[in-house]
């Protein structure tokens, strides 16, 4: 059923989106239907890799096996897009998609691809979902952000306290603990996701989207094929030993969360705002219960409260008002955009 919907939304998100992606005046008034599209593509694909993720290292080297998704679906992408005549880009602008591509790829989904082979796949998806609250946190803290509402700080105090909930290591709520490394690696990882987002809308990128999203690919699945090459991931692989299932997860991250969910998160960054993007972190929790029903990984009494905390923590978040600029000048219209982030 998780996978029909995938593919349904993926459909829609190609169907309505691939002219919108090419240019900048077009991808700056998306129609309704284009948004519900891309973020279904977003909520629904995205939701399902974390499970994809630990399927498909459990034969396959972790690092190089996210390296090589990312470079196959940016060469795809970065091939289609000299074929049908896309701008190409400037030497300024492979810099910036670098930037972005190591932050995003080699910080947070290299995070997440070393986590998974210590923590269950729900753990992962719950962990990732306080993405909001480094959103958040970042816009406070960088010069002329913006300052958190009350609302924003209560979410923030009580988004945290869940994750304390999960990590503590009292056997009180259950004997469901988590190592306390890949928990502050995949806390890590959500904050080089969160600033890697944040500095794309504001650094010169490529003006197709498509030429952006393939070139962040290449530099992130480069970069993440050295650290694979540092830890003798090419040594230790035996092809002999790679199964169907590992395969088969390895071409859906390629199609569906590469190809596809990535390329929808980066185009929703310009058209929409960080906050509003960010929300796909609600379904994360529901992932925890996916590995859950389709893996049998354990769930305990403290992973259900620890869930809950932070959806609550989320939800206020999101529902919070605005808060207050830094500057005055932050108030003109493309600050604004900005500003959003204090809703999620």
């Amino acid at each position: 059923m998780w996978l029909v919907l995938a593919i349904r939304a993926s459909r829609t998100y190609f169907s309505t989106q691939l002219i919108q992606m090419t240019s900048l005046p077009e991808r700056n008034k998306p129609s309704l239907f284009a948004l519900a599209a891309a973020f279904a593509a977003v909520y629904l694909i995205w939701g399902s890799t974390y499970l994809g993720i630990k399927f498909a290292i459990v034969t396959l080297p972790a690092f190089a096996m996210a390296g090589m998704r990312f470079l196959i679906a940016g060469c795809l992408l970065f091939t289609y897009c000299l074929l049908t005549g896309q701008p190409k880009p400037q030497p300024r602008q492979w810099i910036n998609t670098t930037i972005v591509g190591a932050l995003l790829l080699l910080g947070g989904n290299g995070c997440v691809v070393w986590a998974a082979q210590h923590v269950p796949s729900g753990i992962v998806a719950l962990l990732v979902a306080v993405l909001p609250m480094w959103m958040v946190l970042i816009e406070w803290l960088r010069p002329a952000g913006t300052n958190p509402s009350r609302g924003v700080l209560i979410g923030l105090v009580v988004g945290f306290a869940g994750v304390a909930v999960l990590m503590n290591p009292s056997t009180s709520l259950g004997n469901d603990s988590i190592k306390m490394v890949p928990t502050l690696v995949l806390l890590l990882g959500g904050l080089l996701w969160a600033t890697g987002s944040i500095y794309s809308r504001r650094a010169k990128m490529p003006a197709s989207l498509l030429v952006s999203t393939s070139m962040q690919m290449l530099a992130g699945g480069a970069l993440l094929l050295m650290v694979g090459a540092f830890r003798g991931d090419f040594t230790k692989f035996n092809p002999d030993a790679v199964s169907a299932l590992s395969i088969g997860a390895f071409a859906y991250l390629i199609v569906f969360g590469s190809l596809i969910g990535f390329s929808a998160y980066v185009w929703l960054l310009q058209v929409s705002t960080p906050a509003r993007v960010a929300t796909y972190a609600y379904v994360n929790p529901i992932v925890a219960l996916l590995g859950w029903a389709i893996d049998g990984e354990a769930m305990g009494l403290r992973t259900f409260i620890a869930a809950g905390v932070i959806i609550v923590a989320v939800a206020f978040i999101t529902m919070a008002g605005p808060g207050t600029a830094k500057k005055q000048q932050e108030k003109t219209k493309g600050a604004f955009e900005v500003i959003e982030l204090a809703r999620s």
